[in-house]
C-alpha cells in the first residue's frame, strides 16, 4: 500500500476564475440528471438531494442521451464489481461532482460494499457542497459506514470505511508524484472519468493516465465518457457554443475519434484491451429492442436527425490492464453482451 498525499495546486486569479467555469459544470450535469430522472428515463432517488433548486425540463434529446450514458457507464462498473465478488477492489471517481454512484451501489447492491473502497476526487468547492447534502440527509448517513467516519465540511473531505471524498485538483497526479495519504495502488481499481479529462490540457489528461498505469501495481481499468468529433460542421458549433460560456475541450483535437480514444488507452498503458463506441453505437446495441420503446414512449423525439449527430459526438471509451481477471467481462461488451 502506497502512501499518497493530495497536494494543493498554485494558480492565478485567471486560471482560478477558469476552474470556477468548469466547476459549474457539476451543477449543469446535476440538472441534466435530475431532468432524465423526472422524465422517466432513470430511477435515482439520490439525485435530487444533490440539486438546489427547481430543475428545468431539458429536450427529449438531451434526456435521452443522459440515460445512455449513464446505463452505460452502469454496465460498465457493474461487470468490474460483479467479476471475482470476493476479491477486494476500489472505484476512484476522477471530477466526481455531485454523482451519486456509490449510494446507488450501496442501495441496490450492498453486498459487494464489504469488499469495495469508494473514492471521489474534486474541487474543494465541489466537494465540501457534496459533505453539505450528506450531512443534511438522514437517507445519504445511512447507507456509509459509521467505522471510521471522519467529516471535514470546511476542508472538504470526508472518509469511512468504504467510501471517501477528497478535495483535490487532479491535475496534481503524475507518475511518481510526491504523494502520501491512504490510496490503496495494490487493489484492483476502476477510474471513472465523466467528461472530466476533457477540460485538461492533452499532457495533464496523459499524466493521470500514466500515473494509474505506473503507480497501481494490479490491474487498473478506466471508463472514459467524452465529447468526439469537433471537426465537422455540428461538432464546430457544439465547441463554439461552449466556448461562449467560456468552456475549453482541450483534448477534443487531439483524441477527437472512437479510433484516437482506442489509440490513447493503448499508448497510455491500458495494453490488455481498448475500447471505445458513441453514444449512437450504444443506444442502437446495447438497448435492448424493448427498452428503446419504453424511452421512446416517454417524449416525442422531433429531432431525430438532431438526436443521430448529437450522439455520433458522445462517446464511451474503457480500457484495462487485467493482472487478476476482474476485467474479463469487458471485452465482449464492445458488442453490447
Amino acid at each position: 500500500m502506497n502512501p499518497v498525499r493530495f497536494p494543493k495546486r498554485d494558480g492565478g486569479s485567471s486560471a482560478e476564475e477558469k476552474d470556477r467555469v468548469v466547476q459549474q459544470t457539476d451543477k449543469d450535469a446535476s440538472q441534466l440528471r435530475l431532468s432524465a430522472i423526472e422524465a422517466g428515463y432513470l430511477e435515482d432517488p439520490f439525485a435530487k438531494l444533490f440539486v438546489a433548486g427547481e430543475v428545468q425540463r431539458r429536450y427529449p434529446l438531451i434526456n435521452r442521451g443522459t440515460y445512455i450514458r449513464t446505463t452505460a457507464i452502469d454496465k460498465l462498473v457493474n461487470n468490474f464489481l460483479s467479476s471475482s465478488p470476493e476479491t477486494p477492489k476500489q472505484i476512484i471517481s476522477l471530477g466526481a461532482g455531485s454523482d451519486t454512484r456509490f449510494f446507488r451501489i450501496a442501495s441496490a447492491n450492498p453486498g459487494v460494499i464489504p469488499n469495495l473502497i469508494y473514492r471521489e476526487l474534486d474541487f474543494r468547492a465541489i466537494t465540501s457542497r457534496k459533505i453539505a447534502s450528506i450531512t443534511a440527509s438522514p437517507a445519504l448517513q445511512s447507507l456509509l459506514s459509521p467505522q471510521g467516519l471522519s467529516v471535514d465540511q470546511i476542508n472538504g473531505s470526508l472518509t469511512s470505511k468504504n467510501y471517501s471524498i477528497h478535495p483535490l485538483d487532479i491535475r496534481t497526479l503524475h507518475p511518481s508524484a510526491d504523494f502520501s495519504a491512504s490510496i490503496n495502488t495494490a487493489l484492483p481499481t476502476l477510474f471513472i472519468s465523466e467528461c472530466c479529462l476533457i477540460y485538461l490540457s492533452p499532457t495533464e489528461a496523459d499524466d493521470i493516465l500514466k500515473w494509474i498505469t505506473t503507480d497501481f501495481s494490479s490491474s487498473v481499468g478506466i471508463i472514459l465518457y467524452e465529447p468526439i468529433g469537433g471537426d465537422d460542421a455540428f461538432g464546430r458549433v457544439m465547441i463554439q457554443n461552449l466556448a461562449v460560456r467560456g468552456i475549453v475541450l482541450k483534448t477534443l483535437k487531439k483524441y477527437s475519434s472512437l479510433e484516437r480514444q482506442i489509440e490513447r488507452l493503448r499508448v497510455l498503458g491500458f495494453v490488455d484491451g481498448q475500447l471505445a463506441v458513441s453514444v449512437k453505437g450504444i443506444h442502437d446495441g446495447w438497448v435492448s429492442p424493448r427498452e428503446r420503446g419504453r424511452i421512446a414512449g416517454l417524449e416525442m423525439l422531433d429531432e431525430v436527425e438532431e438526436w443521430d449527430m448529437l450522439a455520433a459526438h458522445y462517446c464511451v471509451a474503457w480500457g484495462w490492464r487485467d493482472r487478476s481477471g476482474v476485467f474479463a467481462g469487458w471485452r465482449n461488451l464492445g458488442r453490447g453482451d
